[in-house]
């Protein structure tokens, strides 16, 4: 009777908080003694080691991606690769075009250098012509003197109009005021006629070529 008293008292105190901090002690004090005694605790119920395999559960299982492309990646590729080489073709082919055409304009600029006097000649030469019809005539059948003035004046009338299709025009300032701009005046001389600053004698006539000066006219000049 005593003992099973004692029995209800000792678990009545186990229940207790301060009996359950007593036990708590207790355990901690034989792990202790355990540990220096060189005894080794198992593990305890319902732990898991630190080197357990892990479970499916405790994470995803990593998938394995294959290195080989899809068939829709290689029709991609294809296509590119397709499309870079026509658009090398279509560079090739510009770039050969533009070449030619560098080609052709520095050929034409050549060819203008060279003959942009062709009009000009072809101008002049039934100039050349008239003028050796009349020295033919001259010597061969003894042409007067008032003849062969005439075929002279006829051959610089068509001098005169080659040279106007070109954009040369002839000055010839008599009787003109003077113009330092298109006259250049060689001497000065006193009139009754002419009032002061007019041209009164022209020496040798000016030209201008698109109405750019290309030779002064040399003149005389009244004071």
């Amino acid at each position: 009777m005593i003992d099973e008293g004692h029995r209800q008292e000792d678990g009545t105190a186990a229940e207790t908080p301060a009996g359950q901090a007593a036990a708590r002690s207790a355990a901690q004090a034989a792990d202790g003694e355990a540990e220096d005694s060189g005894v080794v605790a198992g593990p305890r119920e319902g732990a898991v080691p630190e080197d357990a395999p892990c479970d499916a559960a405790d994470g995803p299982t990593p998938v394995a991606h294959s290195d080989e492309p899809s068939e829709g990646v290689e029709d991609e590729l294809a296509q590119a690769r397709q499309a870079a080489k026509e658009n090398l073709d279509r560079a090739l082919r510009a770039q050969a075009e533009l070449e030619n055409v560098r080609r052709r304009m520095a050929r034409d600029v050549e060819h203008a250098h060279k003959f942009a006097l062709e009009r000009f000649v072809s101008e002049l030469l039934p100039v050349k012509d008239s003028l050796e019809l009349g020295l033919t005539a001259s010597v061969e059948n003894g042409a007067g003197v008032a003849s062969i003035a005439q075929g002279l004046e006829l051959t610089l009338r068509m001098l005169e109009q080659a040279m106007e299709k070109f954009g040369v025009k002839i000055l010839d300032p008599a009787g003109e005021p003077f113009d330092p701009e298109f006259h250049q005046a060689m001497t000065m001389q006193e009139s009754d006629t002419a009032e002061s600053g007019t041209v009164l004698t022209v020496v040798q006539k000016g030209c201008l070529l698109n109405e750019r000066l290309v030779r002064p006219a040399m003149v005389i000049v009244a004071k």
